[in-house]
């Protein structure tokens, strides 16, 4: 069993929904970025997504674009972000890790040679925005053979055609982009998200994360409410940008995700869930 897959049977069991904080490698600092995923582990965060750079991240709003804009100014690359991910898994053997990011860095690096690479670093998962689940066959094939759970999005505009194929090529966790537009956009309507999340249950058997619209701690206790799992990034990204810089802005994103796992785990202990509540003891 994958460590995503042990981290939520664990959770599940506990009652208890993961917290997935989303940074961009590279940012604010290169030398900040493995002490920033240690601290974002001690704050909560049950599993992380390690954003690798990209001049063209189509997906992500103006918040990450900067955030990559910034890393890439600072020359750091994907061999970088591999070393940092070796790095980091060294110092914890049981955060699960998961690189997210887009389809030319690793057709530069070469599929296999990246394939083998997270293998070596101890990476858990793999998203890569744009490669679709109809070119993504062999690829997730290959993660899977290595031990890295291929991680596929799903949207709003998700087919049940599309759903069943994501639920057949994916593993560890599905993605699903809670709302029409770019990350940190801040138009989140939860009831909706909650119907949708509903749907692509009936055709998806893996924990679903919800992301993208997520940006306070109240916020994610009402997604956690309908899904396995909140993933937050452009809000940390935004308050590291806001601070000091150095010590300042590693304080910043752990204040604020102590203070969102705070509130999903009381949602967890206010739905009066005993397995929970015997854990919080």
């Amino acid at each position: 069993m994958s460590r995503i897959a042990s981290t939520f049977e664990r959770l599940a069991a506990q009652g208890r929904k993961a917290l997935i904080p989303y940074v961009t490698a590279g940012d604010p600092a290169p030398e900040a970025t493995v002490p920033l995923l240690h601290a974002l582990a001690a704050a909560g965060a049950d599993m992380i997504e390690l954003g690798v750079p990209f001049s063209d991240p189509m997906a992500d709003g103006p918040v990450i674009q900067r955030a990559n804009e910034r890393a890439l100014a600072r020359g750091v690359s994907l061999r970088h972000v591999l070393r940092w991910a070796k790095e980091f898994r060294a110092g914890d053997a049981d955060t699960p890790l998961v690189l997210m990011g887009y389809a030319n860095p690793i057709e530069r690096y070469g599929v296999e040679a990246f394939v083998d690479a997270c293998a070596d670093a101890g990476v858990d998962g793999v998203l890569v925005v744009d490669y679709p689940p109809e070119e993504s066959a062999d690829f997730a094939a290959r993660l899977r053979a290595a031990g890295i759970d291929p991680i596929f999005l799903l949207a709003p505009t998700s087919t049940a055609a599309r759903m069943e194929q994501v639920d057949r090529l994916a593993a560890g966790y599905v993605y699903y982009v809670s709302l029409k537009g770019v990350t940190g956009a801040a138009h989140l309507d939860v009831a909706q998200v909650a119907r949708r999340v509903q749907e692509v249950r009936c055709h998806v058997r893996l924990p679903l994360a919800v992301g993208f619209g997520i940006r306070d701690a109240a916020g994610a206790a009402a997604v956690a409410g309908c899904a396995d799992a909140v993933i937050i990034g452009s809000r940390i990204i935004e308050l590291m940008e806001q601070s000091s810089g150095g010590e300042q802005a590693q304080t910043a994103a752990s204040d604020f995700l102590r203070e969102v796992r705070a509130a999903v785990d009381r949602a967890a202990a206010s739905a009066g869930n005993p397995a929970f509540e015997e854990v919080s003891r």
